[in-house]
């Protein structure tokens, strides 16, 4: 049995947005590699590099899925609901009613401002249901904000 979605169409992040997380995922990459370093450089035990050498290997295969699973991430505006999805192999999809939203939040870190974009966050009385939009520009961001926020008010009044 397939589940039939109404005839809209899913609605992507900007592809700099793939920027973003591959500067993010290598700073933290750097990061972590480096802090793992220093007790195989220190102690001198050549075993201890396997620790470094996997967490490198493991942060180059998230620099090269970045670029798909940033592809797989994006939201549909519904009747009554805004529809969020986003992964690769295992995939998630959240339905946040506009009822339930309580605050629909923009977010922009320095990287993603460079860039132009923001993230949208809503906050729902279920924490399990919160969801957030990364890679949004800034203006598309803004007015979905706008409008989510419209159609939260108009469906709460009818609660």
């Amino acid at each position: 049995m397939t589940l039939e979605l109404p005839d809209t169409q899913w609605r992507r992040v900007s592809p700099k947005y793939i920027v973003v997380d591959l500067v993010g995922t290598l700073v933290m990459g750097i990061i972590v590699v480096g802090g793992a370093s220093i007790a195989p450089a220190v102690s001198g035990n050549v075993w201890l590099w396997f620790i470094p050498g996997s967490l490198a290997v493991v942060f180059l295969v998230t620099l090269a899925i970045t670029p798909r699973r940033v592809r797989a991430i994006g939201y549909q505006l519904r009747e009554d609901d805004l529809l969020f999805r986003r992964g690769i192999l295992f995939q998630r999809f959240v339905s946040v009613p506009y009822g339930r939203m309580q605050l629909v939040d923009v977010n922009r870190g320095p990287l993603a401002r460079a860039v132009g974009l923001s993230e949208l966050k809503f906050v729902t009385a279920a924490a399990a249901t919160g969801v957030t939009v990364p890679g949004l520009p800034e203006a598309e961001a803004e007015e979905l904000r706008d409008r989510l926020v419209g159609l939260a008010e108009s469906r709460r009044a009818g609660l």
